[in-house]
């Protein structure tokens, strides 16, 4: 894949509770498109095509934390797909940190939404409304 235009192969989120938290993403990402790419013992990836979101025990066996000022961001195709999102992250159990809705201090384009996972991570979906 020569002209892949993304920047990153993937990023890694670890969880304190694997099966719940698989079972948070299967819902929550299916609504963007996702689905599971691939899996291995205590891991679990996400994407599209690729294996671009992983879900994870941490491989150290320590407890998993959560980054303060970190978040991972999806992309959604429409403004509906953000709304799908943002209820199956609270109907799965997230906790919600800025309900759907445009943020013109990040772009008069921007719709998105933001929540909390089972374990804490920030995620968001967004969608921009270019012309």
């Amino acid at each position: 894949m020569t002209n892949n235009p993304s920047i990153l192969s993937h990023v890694s989120i670890g969880t304190n509770q694997f099966e719940r938290a698989v079972a948070f993403y299967d819902s929550v990402l299916a609504t963007l498109g996702c689905k599971r790419i691939m899996e291995h013992p205590g891991a679990v990836a996400y994407g599209k095509m690729y294996p671009e979101f992983w879900v994870q025990t941490p491989i150290d066996g320590e407890r998993a934390g959560i980054g303060n000022g970190t978040h991972f961001g999806f992309f959604a195709a429409s403004r509906e797909q953000v709304d799908a999102f943002y209820r199956a992250a609270i109907d799965a159990g997230a906790q919600g940190d800025g309900p759907p809705g445009g943020r013109p201090q990040y772009s008069a384009a921007y719709y998105g939404c933001f929540v909390r996972d089972l374990d804490g991570h920030k995620i968001e979906a967004t969608y921009f409304a270019m012309a």
